[in-house]
C-alpha cells in the first residue's frame, strides 16, 4: 500500500517516523521547507519521556509540489484551516479506491467528504500528544505504554466496521494501538471535548497541560467546558465514550459531588502528559492562525444551533483570538477573565 502523510508537523513527524520504522512505504509532505530539508538530511527524531524509546530514522520527505502518482492511503494531519487549499490538490493523486483518513483535530469528516467524496473518507482521532521541538524533531508527550496501547481510534462515516477500515488499522498499528469503531462521531465528540478542555486552556493561558490542571480555577473551567461539550454532543444525537478508563459521558455533572469527580478525572488525565502543550499554543508561538474555531468554536457554533449556552467555550475562543490578533501570547494571569463566570463556585475551588 502506497501511503502519503500530509502535514509533517509535531504529530505528523511522530506518525511518519513510526510508519517508516514499521516498514510502511510512506512519503511525508510538508509545506515548511526547513522542516522537509531537516527530515531529508537528518531523518525524523521522536523524543520520548523514557530515553530508551527515543529514536531517529531516515524518512522520505518532500514539499507538496513533489507529490506524484496515485496513493492508496492519504493520512491527513494538517490543520483544518488549510483544507480548502490542500484537499483539492489531493484529487489529482487519488483513484476511486483511494482513502483519505483525516486525523485532524475537531470534527472534520463532513468537510473532507464534501471535497474528496464520502466513499473515499474515513475519520480518526489521535489519542496521544506531541510537541514540536525543531525541524525534524518532535517530543511524544504521552507515556510510552499508554501511547502503544491507544494511539488512534478510526471509523467510517455512519457505517459499521468495513474491510478497508481493517486495512488502515494494520497500517496505523505500526505507530500505536489502533481501535476500529462503529461509533465514529461519538469518538470525535469525545476527542473534541478533551481538546476543548486541555488544549483550549493551554492556548488561552500559554501553559502546559499540567499547568492547566495545577491551577484550580483553570481546572474548574475545564469541568465547565466538558459539561458544555457534553450537552451539545447529546443534542446532536451522540454520546461521549470512554478513553483511558475515563467515562467521558459522565462529564455532564449536575451537583457539587459530580463536579469534583470531573475535576479529579481531568487532573489525572492531564498529569499523564503534564509537560505537553497544545498545538494551538505552538501555533501562537509561531504567530500562526490556530484551529480554535474548529475546537472550542465548534462547540460554541453547535451550542447556538441547539440553544445551549457555552460561555466557557466562548471565553476560550475570545482569549485565543485575541492572542492571534496581537500575534503574541497570553499568560496565566488571564485566568481572571473567567472570574465572572466562576464567581458562584469559590467554595468549590476551596474543596479541590
Amino acid at each position: 500500500m502506497r501511503v502519503a502523510l500530509i502535514g509533517a508537523g509535531a504529530m505528523g513527524t511522530v506518525i511518519g517516523a513510526y510508519l517508516t520504522k514499521g516498514g510502511v512505504d510512506v512519503e511525508l509532505f510538508d509545506a515548511f521547507e526547513a522542516n522537509v530539508k531537516a527530515l531529508q538530511e537528518k531523518g525524523a527524531t521522536v523524543i520520548h519521556q523514557e530515553p530508551e524509546n527515543t529514536f531517529t530514522i531516515p524518512v522520505k520527505a518532500f514539499t507538496p509540489d513533489k507529490m506524484n502518482g496515485i496513493y492508496d492511503l492519504i493520512l491527513l494531519t494538517t490543520k483544518q484551516t488549510s483544507n480548502a487549499v490542500v484537499l483539492p490538490q489531493l484529487l489529482n493523486h487519488m483513484n476511486e479506491n483511494s482513502i483519505v483518513c483525516t486525523l485532524q483535530n475537531g470534527i472534520p469528516e463532513s468537510s473532507v467528504a464534501e471535497i474528496v467524496g464520502v466513499s473515499r473518507t474515513i475519520g480518526g482521532a489521535m489519542m496521544f500528544g506531541a510537541t514540536w521541538v525543531e525541524p525534524g524533531v518532535s517530543t511524544e508527550t504521552s507515556k510510552f505504554e499508554a501511547f502503544k496501547q491507544s494511539a488512534f481510534e478510526i471509523g467510517e462515516i455512519g457505517k459499521p466496521v468495513t474491510p478497508r477500515l481493517k486495512e488502515v488499522q494494520k497500517i496505523l498499528q505500526n505507530v500505536g494501538g489502533t481501535a476500529v469503531m462503529d461509533n465514529l462521531m461519538d469518538v470525535r465528540w469525545t476527542k473534541l471535548m478533551i481538546n476543548s478542555c486541555g488544549s483550549g486552556m493551554s492556548a488561552a493561558l500559554n501553559c502546559t497541560f499540567g499547568e492547566t490542571v495545577e491551577n484550580k480555577e483553570s481546572l474548574l473551567c475545564e469541568a465547565f467546558i466538558a459539561k458544555e461539550c457534553t450537552a451539545v454532543c447529546r443534542a446532536e444525537g451522540y454520546r461521549m465514550t470512554e478513553v483511558l478508563g475515563i467515562d467521558f459521558d459522565k462529564m455532564y455533572w449536575t451537583n457539587e459531588e459530580e463536579l469534583l469527580m470531573v475535576t479529579d478525572s481531568f487532573y489525572k488525565l492531564y498529569c499523564t502528559a503534564k509537560n505537553g502543550k497544545a498545538s494551538m499554543l505552538q501555533d501562537l508561538e509561531k504567530k500562526q492562525k490556530t484551529e480554535i474555531e474548529f475546537i472550542n468554536g465548534h462547540a460554541s457554533t453547535f451550542g447556538k444551533k441547539h440553544g445551549i449556552p457555552t460561555p466557557f467555550c466562548d471565553k476560550v475562543v475570545e482569549l485565543v483570538q485575541e492572542a492571534e490578533a496581537k500575534q503574541g501570547l497570553n499568560d496565566m494571569s488571564y485566568i481572571s477573565r473567567f472570574d465572572e463566570l466562576l464567581k458562584d463556585y469559590k467554595d468549590v475551588i476551596e474543596k479541590m
